[in-house]
């Protein structure tokens, strides 16, 4: 849907750029995954400088990125719908992540469940990495990425 004016390839390389936090934040739970598959290694490596930043600045650093992402690109008419809303979309995503992160937490707590804890985190990076790939996918496309619930949210949030 390119409804709100047309969209350049510079506004689609701009759209999937916000992405990288909700890559970044998810790659915590791949641990399990990449010991499975180590060569799977391999497309995670242009992520390293962004996780190493991360890391450095400790939990704050993602915050930062992601209250500069919503103040200054979401909330800025200035800027194409199009940015706008991917970028409000990847902040979701983050959001959800960070969820799913305290719920992970909680669970851990519980005696003997190991197995459960794997496959949750599993899934939950599968879930993430597959919203971030249709959605840069279909930026690119300069499509608006339709996730259920997710885009809903979006949409109220990016007027």
């Amino acid at each position: 849907m390119t409804w709100r004016g047309s969209i350049t390839v510079r506004d689609r390389i701009f759209a999937c750029l916000p992405y990288l936090l909700p890559l970044v934040s998810a790659v915590k739970f791949s641990a399990f995954l990449l010991t499975q598959f180590p060569a799977r290694q391999v497309l995670l490596v242009f992520l390293t400088p962004l996780m190493l930043i991360d890391n450095s600045l400790g939990g704050i650093g993602e915050l930062i990125v992601f209250f500069a992402l919503l103040l200054l690109v979401v909330r800025n008419e200035k800027i194409n719908h199009f940015i706008r809303f991917n970028t409000m979309q990847a902040l979701l995503l983050t959001v959800v992540v960070w969820l799913c992160a305290i719920i992970l937490q909680i669970i851990v707590a519980l005696p003997g469940i190991d197995f459960a804890i794997q496959t949750l985190s599993t899934t939950i990076f599968l879930g993430i990495v597959a919203a971030i790939v249709y959605s840069i996918a279909q930026s690119l496309r300069g499509k608006y990425a339709e996730i259920p619930a997710l885009s809903e949210a979006v949409y109220t949030q990016v007027r």
